[in-house]
């Protein structure tokens, strides 16, 4: 092998085979694919486009701020909702960010979207997803504009100067594990867990057990493509000894009677008993997935509305088993969607809650002078 700028080109090294690395178990055998297009569905975005709202005088118009993405039905029926108590709001979709007129402001509350002067109250940041961004991966152009659009959005999302729903200075690191040790510590029954790479090795609870993602339920390798991770028995035939390329949750399998998803709106719970066959039907055989209203017992309550005070978290969503009479909380999500679980019950306390919540704290920061 001779060195290079001494007369020959130098000789590559033989390529080098590399062992063929096992399918990740969250990845076998899922098979769900969901594609987000970047359509925008907001109305008060359509009017204000349009030419249909009175400019006012150029002033700073006080709003509630979303930083979402197009296929957020929960914000689009927030938009409505606002609009017909007179609030304006505003949205950031990260799947149409590219190329979006937005300027900040630093010395005051105020930004400029588009040709509207706002002055967000109230900001929500929920599935603004960097994935979502429309760049090519891989590539330095997308990496920089994911990593701009990273730092603004966290900065909008934790300003001081504005209010915040489920504020991410206090969420941002609430993972399922951090979830599980402040459920226990409040009084919650929580299944026995093991973080590992190494899921055929283990048996928390010595029984049957469930594998689940210590991360997000879908992941989104290329802009409007979302892969699901969703649940699954732990199969010692397919686990062996193998290892996973990254740590997994293992749990103990809680035999239930139901299901419960309890969303929590400011200081009201609001309960769905949630009856399916495996922890994977939400997703992948919705339809076979019966979803009723429920009340909320009293003593659990008192503890997830304290779990939720505790992660200073204004709407959420509880998933729960019932189990011999027992609560076994599962895990709480920040960017709770409830509009499926709605239609399903034919029944919508979540949706009215929801807008109601929303327009009382921002007229509360209207009336205590923060709009000016």
């Amino acid at each position: 092998m001779t060195v290079a700028g001494r007369g020959d080109e130098p000789v590559p090294p033989p390529d080098v085979v590399r062992p063929v690395q096992p399918t990740p178990l969250l990845l076998q055998g899922q098979d769900y694919l969901f594609r987000s297009q970047p359509k925008c569905l907001d109305f008060q975005e359509q009017v204000h486009r349009l030419g249909m709202v009175d400019p006012g005088d150029g002033g700073p118009v006080p709003c509630v701020l979303v930083l979402a993405r197009a296929a957020d039905m929960e914000m689009n029926e927030l938009s409505i909702a606002l609009a017909e108590r007179g609030i304006r709001m505003a949205r950031i979709d990260a799947d149409r960010s590219v190329d979006l007129p937005l300027t900040v402001y630093t010395d005051q509350p105020l930004l400029e979207l588009d040709r509207w002067l706002l002055r967000p109250l109230l900001v929500w940041r929920r599935h603004f997803e960097l994935a979502s961004i429309p760049v090519e991966p891989g590539t330095l152009a997308g990496a920089y504009a994911v990593d701009q659009w990273g730092s603004v959005a966290n900065w909008l999302a934790s300003r001081g100067d504005w209010a915040h729903v489920n504020p991410s200075r206090a969420t941002a690191h609430l993972d399922r594990l951090t979830q599980l040790a402040d459920a226990s510590a409040f009084g919650l029954r929580v299944p026995r867990t093991t973080v590992t790479t190494r899921p055929g090795r283990t048996r928390p609870g010595g029984g049957r057990c469930i594998v689940k993602t210590s991360g997000r339920h879908l992941l989104e390798p290329r802009p409007g493509r979302q892969h699901g991770l969703f649940p699954r028995p732990l199969e010692t035939s397919r686990a062996g000894d193998v290892p996973e390329s990254a740590p997994v949750i293992v749990q103990e399998y809680v035999p239930a009677e139901t299901e419960l998803r309890v969303f929590v709106v400011g200081e009201r719970c609001l309960a769905f008993q949630v009856d399916k066959l495996d922890p994977a039907q939400l997703w992948v055989d919705p339809g076979a997935v019966r979803v009723t209203p429920v009340d909320v017992p009293g003593g659990l309550t008192d503890r997830l509305l304290a779990l939720a005070r505790h992660w200073r978290l204004q709407v959420a969503a509880f998933d729960l088993l019932v189990s011999g009479g027992d609560h076994v909380f599962l895990e709480v999500n920040v960017n709770c969607d409830w509009r499926w679980f709605e239609h399903r019950a034919a029944d919508h306390r979540v949706s009215a809650a929801v807008h109601e919540w929303v327009a009382a704290r921002f007229k509360e920061l209207l009336g205590a002078g923060k709009g000016r």
